[in-house]
């Protein structure tokens, strides 16, 4: 259910960015893509980290034709690779980082792994914006009013985590991958507010999800799979349920710049999680676990090698 003050806001409800640097991950489609565009169009100089630089960079050229003068680059950024995601950030050459948007994801994939070794969907969706987070804290520290926005999703709600198996190596299921990965996005924000608020921090640490956008994030699993019939399916139900990009973006940008915006917040689509203004969402009561977030903070930093020094507890 929608809170008071959120009832029908809208990309026209962002206030000015001018003068802010944001970083957007998978930001060359979907709601990546229309965050970024409408981060730039209320004047925030922004990053489009994308794995695909052709890719990437069309984007750059599509958000400045429909935007022009917006301030707007591609960046490479491989979520599944950390060596690329330490690439990243030591060549980010800006020295203060206002809003670091955690949103590239891969959904119910087939089993496979990263170039470290990870379990494909926990290394990208979790490990890799965890060990992005931690390279870039030290310039979010260092704007005034920094926020974290990390993208999950409802169906987290599938699966907690099985902390003995954090890679799913014992019977894999893609879509309780997917769930685990999710519930790891909520434990991370839970996790990463409680230790900025320990440490004194200004920087807010929240999430939000898209409800049921309609992105190439449903196709991507059985199109490589050359599964036709699935592809065909899960584009009809994208023309039919689904809201577009645009109104799956709109929770992203509410959290992460409106005000009053709380640590650990979760905002989603206010209509039945589904579609709608940008709302307070459900989250199942695992992932305010603090148990369990901060035995993931521990094996996200022993996995990764990335380490949060400013925010020791």
């Amino acid at each position: 259910m929608a809170t008071p003050g959120r009832s029908g806001w809208n990309t026209a409800h962002i206030p000015d960015q001018g003068g802010r640097t944001a970083v957007v991950t998978g930001a060359n489609s979907g709601i990546g893509l229309v965050t970024a565009r409408e981060l730039a169009r209320k004047g925030a100089r922004v990053v489009l980290a994308c794995r695909n630089e052709a890719r990437g960079t069309a984007a750059v050229d599509a958000v400045r034709r429909e935007v022009p003068g917006v301030e707007v680059e591609f960046r490479p950024l491989d979520l599944a690779d950390l060596s690329s995601v330490r690439e990243f950030a030591a060549s980010l050459p800006y020295e203060r980082l206002d809003l670091l948007v955690n949103n590239a994801g891969v959904m119910a994939l087939p089993y496979g792994r990263t170039a470290d070794g990870f379990e494909t969907q926990f290394g990208v969706n979790h490990l890799g914006h965890f060990a992005l987070t931690g390279l870039l804290l030290p310039r979010l520290l260092d704007a005034p009013s920094a926020r974290v926005v990390t993208v999950s999703s409802s169906l987290h709600a599938l699966s907690r985590l099985d902390m003995g198996d954090l890679n799913s190596e014992r019977n894999y299921r893609r879509w309780i991958a997917y769930g685990r990965s999710k519930t790891a996005n909520l434990l991370f924000v839970h996790e990463l507010a409680r230790r900025l608020a320990a440490a004194g921090a200004g920087i807010v640490a929240a999430a939000a999800h898209p409800g049921y956008a309609a992105t190439n994030l449903q196709t991507a699993a059985v199109r490589m799979e050359g599964r036709t019939g699935a592809e065909r399916f899960m584009e009809l139900g994208n023309r039919v349920f689904a809201q577009p990009a645009e109104g799956g973006a709109l929770p992203t940008l509410y959290a992460a710049t409106a005000a009053g915006v709380a640590p650990d917040s979760f905002t989603g689509p206010s209509f039945l999680m589904w579609r709608g203004a940008p709302g307070s969402s459900w989250r199942a009561r695992w992932t305010r676990d603090d148990v369990a977030g901060e035995r993931l903070w521990v094996a996200s930093e022993q996995l990764t090698g990335v380490t949060y020094d400013g925010l020791k507890v």
